[in-house]
């Protein structure tokens, strides 16, 4: 059987810490003028996968 091949794209994206994944929050990298302060800086922090969705990206990082 040939090795798993990690997902490239989900590898870039998410970063594991502790027993989750953290990753960055879309809509920080353009169009900032019409977003409030507030707005922008909540998006600037990193945030953690949701439990549903952590086994998905486990698959696409180990390749099992």
């Amino acid at each position: 059987m040939p090795k798993l091949k990690t997902n490239r794209a989900a590898a870039k994206r998410f970063k594991p810490r502790g027993n989750s994944f953290k990753f960055r929050r879309a809509n920080r990298s353009h169009i900032l003028t019409k977003k409030s302060q507030r707005r922008k800086r909540n998006l600037r922090a990193l945030t953690q996968v949701k439990q549903c969705d952590k086994k998905m990206i486990e698959r696409l990082l180990i390749g099992s």
